[in-house]
């Protein structure tokens, strides 16, 4: 059984250089590349601008552009979310 990962995002921000949807499809990519084959992951998005970007694992907030955290535009917010999503299987 694959790993529900849940990202939450309004998929038009005008304050943005890159889309909050291109944003999620780039993440998509990278963790589906990182965990082949384990993780079910969606996307979910508002119909207006709402400066909303969430990650959820196995339904536990882990990233929250609302709360500081931004985009996952880094090496260090993506291997944080590596590390929840490590941690989510170990438990099973």
């Amino acid at each position: 059984m694959a790993l529900a990962v849940r990202v939450g995002a309004d998929w038009y921000d005008p304050c943005c250089d890159l889309s909050p949807r291109f944003q999620y499809l780039q993440l998509k990519k990278k963790l589906e590349d990182e965990f082949p084959g384990r993780l079910d992951i969606c996307g979910e998005g508002t119909p207006q601008a709402t400066g909303f970007f969430e990650v959820m694992v196995a339904g536990k907030l882990i990233h929250s552009k609302k709360k500081g955290d931004g985009y996952v535009d880094t090496e260090s917010k993506f291997l944080k979310l590596v590390a929840a999503i490590k941690a989510a299987l170990a438990q099973g």
